[in-house]
């Protein structure tokens, strides 16, 4: 199983955005940590290729901070960018020189010596699966990734990577939400129950989608129905709805704001019941289930 110990992930994707200074960010990343959140989700490509190098300074002005959390990041995908202008056009690339040295690249930027993970962002149609398994072990052996994963892969292309791997895939990271049911019928959660990977749900709020939803269609009146029987808030029923599969779903909250980020830990209080879980589900899908 995984190294993570929380069912919640900080997603740091937007922290261009959020006008922090390396002071700023350092407060946030201690206050998730104070409340059960020591992993931390970033990429190369975040921010135009700046998230890395500004987590990076918030460490720097807080190193103690570094022992207490986990960095997760990714690579694979190329954009077209004033930071990379090389790059003619968008792509992908997953050969073993680019994940070298997209993870040493990252390593620079964040400060640090090594990633609890290293996830593939995106299956290339072009991947090498024994070229990535080469890279894996190189990077495993010097001490410079801790696991190893994926995200946004169908359960062919997890397997066809796994395959070449001496070690398993510690995640796919997937967007699932009440709005993004695909995950559940494709056999994706089903896979990571079967070789015990834990799924990390990115945009498990739609974003922001599911809080806003009209009272005049099912889900909107499902979500409001059911976060009255519990207590909850709509988004706190949305996380809950997630945090019931038994795949042990952990879900990358991308907010800046420690308020919101600790009404949506607290979903883990609001365990649903079958047949609330079900009702949602239906009214999610817009019709009865079969």
């Amino acid at each position: 199983m995984s190294t993570s110990s929380s069912s919640f992930i900080s997603g740091l994707w937007r922290i261009t955005q959020w006008d922090m200074n390396p002071e700023q960010v350092a407060g946030h990343i201690s206050a998730c940590v104070d409340l059960g959140i020591d992993t931390f989700d970033v990429a190369d490509i975040y921010g135009d290729y700046q998230c890395e190098s500004m987590v990076g300074a918030a460490l720097k002005s807080n190193p103690a901070l570094k022992s207490r959390i986990k960095l997760i990041s990714k690579c694979g995908i190329a954009l077209v960018s004033w930071a990379r202008p090389e790059h003619r056009v968008k792509h992908y690339n997953t050969s073993h020189n680019h994940i070298i040295a997209s993870v040493e690249n990252s390593l620079n930027c964040l400060g640090i010596e090594r990633l609890h993970q290293l996830l593939i962002h995106r299956p290339d149609p072009l991947m090498d699966a024994d070229e990535i398994s080469e890279a894996f072990v190189k990077l495993k052996r010097a001490g410079k990734v801790a696991e190893f994963g994926v995200s946004n892969f169908l359960p062919h292309q997890f397997n066809l990577l796994q395959s070449r791997l001496d070690e398993p895939l510690r995640t796919n990271q997937i967007e699932i939400s009440l709005l993004h049911l695909g995950s559940l019928f494709d056999g994706t959660l089903n896979q990571c129950q079967r070789m015990n990977v834990t799924p990390q749900a990115w945009s498990p709020l739609a974003g922001g989608r599911l809080a806003n939803q009209s009272e005049e269609t099912p889900l909107g009146r499902a979500l409001t129905r059911i976060g009255q029987e519990y207590g909850a808030t709509r988004e706190q029923i949305a996380i809950a709805w997630l945090l019931r599969h038994p795949a042990r779903i952990s879900s990358v909250l991308g907010s800046g704001k420690i308020q919101r980020i600790s009404e949506l830990v607290d979903a883990k209080k609001f365990v649903l019941d079958r047949q609330s879980w079900f009702d949602l589900l239906e009214a999610a899908q817009g019709c009865p289930i079969p």
